[in-house]
């Protein structure tokens, strides 16, 4: 049984809310939405909350700011791209909730080298390899994934029927294992030959290549997943806030 997620941060309920509302037709293309005071009254929510609620949907192509004249409704969700925004493992879970993963190849491959260094491990242990499709509610791969995961953990089971889950998590479920560290790399790319082939794209075109790579409390990397996303399928968004000493996190 797969755990409840994290409480999701207050900004991105209230954005879930004003989607379905707009969605729904309450707000029709072309209305204006409630002014930022009026949705902080409706809501109960501090103004830097509804604001970020906001812009979220201005990155989903929903809503439009007009300098004073307000916020006007463009239309519903656009399923052409997918924009991520990450605060925490809370959004990753997010992710594989709105997307499914399409299993495309399992193996077992012995590393070395450079990927033997990246992750972490001795040349020639054996980790398993998955290649994926990751997509969305639309037809066009979202995204190639190629995910290594760690020896310990080749014999973590991925059902078909149950592909929301992430793979992450399934290891914690299934071998006790714990993830406490995730980091990231962004890079931009050019598609290779067989990658556009299997994403449906020009060879060469653009991309955004993310690496994440999940540590267990041992600094072990468990899970390494390579993500191949073209550019005009996927953005990524990411909120810095100041803490307590005034420097940005």
């Amino acid at each position: 049984m797969t755990p409840p997620l994290q409480q999701q941060p207050r900004y991105i309920q209230l954005a879930q809310t004003l989607i379905a509302e707009i969605e729904s037709g309450q707000y029709p293309v072309g209305a204006l939405i409630p002014t930022e005071f009026e949705l902080c009254d409706q809501f109960g929510a501090s103004r830097f909350t509804v604001r970020e609620a906001v812009k979220r949907l201005v990155q989903l192509g929903m809503v439009a700011r007009q300098p004073g004249v307000g916020t006007r409704v463009l239309g519903p969700r656009q399923e052409t791209g997918y924009t991520q925004v990450i605060e925490g493992l809370t959004d990753l879970h997010r992710y594989t909730a709105e997307t499914r993963l399409e299993i495309l190849k399992r193996d077992v491959v012995e590393v070395s080298g450079d990927l033997a260094k990246r992750l972490g491990a001795k040349p020639g242990e054996a980790w398993l390899l998955l290649e994926a499709l990751r997509r969305t509610a639309t037809e066009a791969p979202l995204a190639l994934s190629s995910i290594y995961i760690h020896p310990a953990f080749r014999g973590v089971e991925i059902g078909s029927g149950d592909d929301h889950t992430p793979i992450y998590t399934r290891i914690e479920q299934q071998f006790g294992e714990q993830i406490v560290e995730v980091t990231q790399q962004l890079e931009g790319m050019a598609i290779d030959t067989r990658s556009a082939q299997l994403l449906g794209v020009k060879r060469g075109s653009p991309a955004l290549r993310v690496t994440r790579a999940y540590r267990n409390r041992r600094g072990e990397i468990v899970e390494l997943a390579i993500n191949t996303h073209p550019a005009d399928r996927y953005s990524y968004s990411q909120t810095f806030r100041r803490d307590d000493r005034g420097a940005l996190t």
